[in-house]
């Protein structure tokens, strides 16, 4: 693994040195594909175009996160930035020197990478839900085949940015993004083949977020018990970080953990409530009207941060956050525009 690990860090200097100005783009691309992205941007405008589409991106982004948790809890992955001083492969001489930057000290295990694996997941949805619809459409058989090698080409070239910011960025070694990759897609494959996510029940949404919960807490509670300690990078991102700010606790594995399950109890409140009966099939211009005041709205959310001082204070909020974000688009703004639309319209009409 060392040699490995040696390998990854020569091509992230390799990286830095050559494509210094592409910087500004491995940032952005980090960003994208961050889960953020999904339940901020791409969900909201999924929901009110396509719902089935909108709640298999949720389910295989939740899902996916979740599994890389608990796969990082297990596969105990070293992260370039911390590797580099502690490791003794370079033996009396100088360790490589590593670039560190705003979103280089993420404080969880590094494999697999989380950011490929989202995105792998994210966007594998996103193109196969696309040639879905032009299969419906009825494009053109050599339309089609155009369209699929686009769409297939843009995301590979979405990929390969990703990846290359993460290791660019010293957040990981080339494998890990590989095996995020890898194991995104293969999720993304399976669970969009269960048909039961788009009539689930409220029931079943709770129990999904309990279940998920309880297995997480309850798989670090017994391995903590014998004596295994999976918050063992959180000490490491502290004390190698060159900017003690740049340790976030909403990178922390607790932080995703609890992010995720505010975000499928959202869904499962927002499809379920009482609020949606009225606001159902509604105009195309409706529907986007309610789009752009949700990410307007979201937009604004995302700037409401918590102190990061008691741990569980800042776990309870953050799954809270997470809820609300989805009952945003869902229930709350749909609910709110047609009672100021729809029903002032026949209150007029009446007059």
């Amino acid at each position: 693994m060392d040699l490995l690990h040696s390998w990854g860090v020569e091509l992230a200097v390799h990286l830095q040195t050559r494509y210094h100005s592409y910087e500004g783009l491995f940032s952005f691309a980090s960003s994208v594909a961050d889960l953020h992205m999904t339940f901020f941007l791409f969900f909201p405008i999924w929901f009110h175009l396509r719902r089935d589409i909108a709640i298999r991106l949720i389910w295989v982004a939740v899902i996916g996160d979740w599994l890389n948790l608990v796969l990082k809890w297990v596969l105990f992955g070293e992260r370039p930035y911390w590797w580099v001083h502690e490791t003794r492969f370079y033996g009396k001489g100088p360790a490589p020197s590593l670039q560190q930057f705003p979103i280089t000290c993420e404080t969880g295990p590094g494999s697999p990478s989380g950011h490929a694996m989202g995105a792998a997941a994210v966007w594998y949805v996103m193109i196969t839900a696309l040639l879905s619809l032009a299969t419906e459409k009825q494009c053109p058989p050599l339309l089609y085949k155009f369209l699929q090698m686009g769409l297939t080409a843009l995301m590979g070239v979405i990929l390969l940015v990703v990846c290359m910011s993460r290791v660019y960025m010293a957040a990981h070694f080339p494998h890990q993004v590989i095996a995020g990759v890898l194991t995104g897609i293969y999720v993304a494959m399976v669970v969009s083949r269960f048909k039961w996510i788009y009539s689930a029940s409220l029931n079943r949404y709770l129990f999904t977020t309990l279940f998920l919960t309880s297995f997480a807490v309850g798989f670090y509670l017994l391995l903590k018990a014998l004596g295994v300690d999976l918050l063992w990078t959180m000490e490491k991102a502290q004390k190698w970080c060159v900017h003690s700010e740049w340790v976030h606790l909403d990178t922390a594995p607790f932080a995703s953990l609890f992010r995720n399950m505010g975000t499928i109890c959202g869904v499962g409140l927002g499809l379920h409530s009482p609020l949606n009966k009225d606001t159902k099939k509604r105009s195309y211009t409706f529907r986007m009207g309610c789009v752009a005041v949700s990410l307007v709205i979201l937009y604004v959310l995302d700037g409401w941060t918590f102190s990061p001082d008691n741990h569980m204070s800042f776990y309870s909020l953050s799954f809270g956050k997470s809820t609300v974000v989805i009952l945003i688009p869902t229930t709350l703004v749909p609910w709110v525009l047609y009672k100021i639309i729809f029903e002032n319209k026949n209150l007029h009409i009446g007059f």
